[in-house]
């Protein structure tokens, strides 16, 4: 299966490629992106792979991808600003937390995969967990030094990428992607 990722995040295309190793993914080559305002990730998702179908190959299929990190304190905050909160996301949350005891948090992933033909996939992962009180760990990337999954001890960063390649709320998502797909014959 070869898919198009209409994203310029090479962590992201790393994890994707990790989750689905037997598909062939490549970031969308172009200059310009669209405008995430959309009210949810799957909203802003669709729109990423409606802009890549736009300027994809006609025989691929493209996929857009939104994820973020949502805190129960924070009312679900910073959610799909996740990425544009500010230059220090984990040091603006960390300091949005102090002193709350309800630290519950997840992150949430969607994928949306568009047919060359333009039939809609869509695929949903999650990752439950709560926010530590300092950063720990050197892997992954963004929130990943403060987000402890449930049932672990660790942060996501000091778990490590080989342990998010199993188990993050992306790889949920490509996983349910790469089944979904399966069922259609792709």
């Amino acid at each position: 299966m070869k898919l198009v990722l209409a994203s310029r995040n090479p962590d992201k295309l790393r994890e994707l490629r990790e989750a689905l190793p037997d598909w062939e993914i490549e970031l969308l080559d172009v200059p310009d992106e669209p405008e995430e305002n959309g009210a949810t990730f799957l909203e802003n998702a669709r729109i990423k792979a409606r802009f890549g179908r736009e300027h994809a190959g006609p025989d691929e299929w493209v996929a857009g991808e939104d994820s973020g990190i949502e805190v129960a304190a924070l009312g679900g905050r910073p959610g799909v600003h996740s990425a544009r909160w500010t230059m220090h996301w984990v040091e603006r949350l960390l300091a949005e937390l102090s002193g709350e005891s309800d630290r519950r948090a997840r992150y949430v992933c969607e994928l949306v995969a568009l047919a060359p033909d333009g039939v809609e996939v869509r695929a949903t992962g999650t990752l439950e967990g709560e926010i530590a009180h300092e950063p720990r760990g050197s892997e992954g990337f963004g929130y990943d030094p403060i987000l402890v999954p449930l049932g672990q001890s660790r942060t996501v960063a000091e778990l490590g990428n080989a342990w998010k390649s199993e188990h993050s709320h992306r790889a949920q998502a490509a996983r349910e992607l790469a089944e979904l797909l399966a069922r259609k014959g792709c």
